[in-house]
Order: C-alpha cells, then sequence, then structure tokens
C-alpha cells in the first residue's frame, strides 16, 4: 500500500474527481485545500490530511484514511470520510 501519493492522483482514484486533467484544473483554481491551506495538484497526501473541495456553492470536507495505489467502485469510499461542515 503506497504511504503518500499525489493530490491529483488521489482525488482521481478515491473518486472525488471523475478526471484527473479537471483534479489539477481546480487545484490551479485553488478550489482545493489540504490541512485548512491552498495545496497544488503535486501535494503529498497522507493518511489523516483533511480536503476541502469548493465547485461553485458545493463545499465538499474529506478526511483521508487510507492512501492505495488502485481502487475499485466500491472500494474508493472507504479511502476517506466526509466531514460534515
Amino acid at each position: 500500500m503506497a504511504e503518500k501519493m499525489r493530490l491529483d492522483k488521489y482525488l482521481k482514484v478515491s473518486r472525488l474527481v471523475k478526471r484527473r486533467t479537471i483534479a489539477n484544473e481546480l487545484c490551479d483554481a485553488r478550489h482545493v485545500e489540504v490541512n485548512g491551506k491552498a495545496a497544488r495538484a503535486s501535494y503529498e497526501v497522507k493518511a489523516g490530511d483533511t480536503i476541502a473541495i469548493s465547485v461553485g456553492a458545493r463545499k465538499t470536507t474529506v478526511r483521508v484514511l487510507a492512501v492505495t495505489e488502485h481502487a475499485t467502485k466500491e472500494s474508493a469510499s472507504a479511502m476517506y470520510e466526509e466531514i460534515a461542515e
């Protein structure tokens, strides 16, 4: 199991964002925060990090539980837990 992973890849593998290019664009536009700070796509995500994604009026906040290289549709949601705002 991987210890760390690039933020853009994590967002795609965990299925929080549909495509890696979209994840990159969100990071470039400063719509993604990790632990309260705007994060670049190259940020190394690790278990315990808190990721906040803002798209329009919708904000999703999750806590990273696991970082795995590959995830199936069923196991992707086990990589994080949603945090209520």
